[in-house]
């Protein structure tokens, strides 16, 4: 039980503890004073920063319930689900990449997905990827995650301003120790871990509520088993099948899809009948992202090209 809740406590209060001690380093007792004031602050702006706005770095457009009125559906009986005050919006992006995020607060979310997401996804697959975003929505991923950036962005901050000795304008003398020094080399580096830490944490979380939500663990675990299989390089494939160079797990911001499959299959057993049944595919009006033609080899110019 502890497991799952307190991981993030524990990841965000190592962020903190963090801040403070670079900010302890750098500017000594000041220094906790001037961290406070500008964690507030990122956090006032977390508070205030609207879902539109970001969804316009996307170039997103809400998407009107009879243009998908199948994928509107599970949207609602999501959030009925997951008891949210208010439906998240549904929003597209003009990508063909295979992405889905959520933005807001409980009270004012949206979910958005690609265009890429809904041609290549079935509706159960979706609804599954859906229930996902709703999880994060439902457990305040977004502000959690949000609090950690704030947090590492102050770390980096403090950090650079240390090596280029600008505290000496705050009236601190430049007589840091060696472990300041080498915390300040090193505090980047660990603070961008545990963000990274964080996400995975949450991310394994809202896949097993997404599960609960839909009682079709099945659903995401195809979806994911989908997204691996699509996203991974073509040319890769080919010349190295099952060959793939792994990332390190501590750098990544998603665990490995083996797990996060392995966990929802676990799960297969403990669901007797789907909460939402979904059968079929989703009726997308044609496409607005013109075509990408392939790469063809050309001898003649002696290369790939469009």
């Amino acid at each position: 039980m502890c497991e799952t809740s307190c991981t993030p406590v524990i990841l965000v209060g190592g962020s903190a503890l963090l801040v403070a001690a670079i900010a302890w380093t750098v500017f000594g007792p000041q220094g906790l004073i001037w961290a406070a004031v500008a964690t507030a602050i990122g956090i006032w702006t977390l508070g205030r920063a609207s879902p539109k706005m970001v969804l316009g770095l996307y170039k997103a457009r809400p998407l009107t319930p009879d243009e998908l009125p199948e994928i509107h559906r599970i949207v609602r009986e999501l959030a009925a689900r997951a008891e949210l005050p208010a439906v998240p919006h549904l929003y597209y992006v003009p990508s063909k990449m295979l992405n889905a995020f959520a933005v807001g607060r409980k009270e004012d979310s949206a979910i958005a997905v690609t265009d890429g997401l809904i041609r290549a996804m079935n509706l159960r697959q979706l609804a599954g990827i859906l229930a996902h975003e709703t999880a994060h929505i439902r457990n305040g991923d977004l502000k959690v995650m949000g609090l950690a950036d704030v947090f590492n962005r102050i770390t980096s901050l403090i950090s650079t301003v240390g090596w280029l000795g600008i505290p000496i304008i705050f009236g601190t003398s430049w007589q840091i120790p060696i472990y300041g020094l080498v915390l300040m080399i090193a505090a980047p580096t660990i603070g961008g871990l545990l963000q990274l830490a964080l996400s995975r944490t949450r991310e394994y979380d809202a896949d097993l509520d997404g599960a609960a939500l839909t009682g079709d663990p099945e659903g995401l675990a195809s979806a994911l088993t989908s997204l691996e299989r699509r996203q991974r390089g073509i040319w890769e494939g080919l010349a190295l099948p099952g060959g793939r160079v792994p990332e390190p797990s501590m750098l990544r911001t998603h665990p490995k899809t083996e797990d996060r499959i392995e966990r929802l299959m676990a799960l297969r057993h403990e669901t007797s009948q789907p909460a939402i049944v979904v059968e079929g595919n989703p009726h997308p009006g044609r496409s607005i992202i013109p075509p990408i033609r392939n790469p063809r080899v050309q001898w003649q110019r002696m290369g790939l090209w469009y």
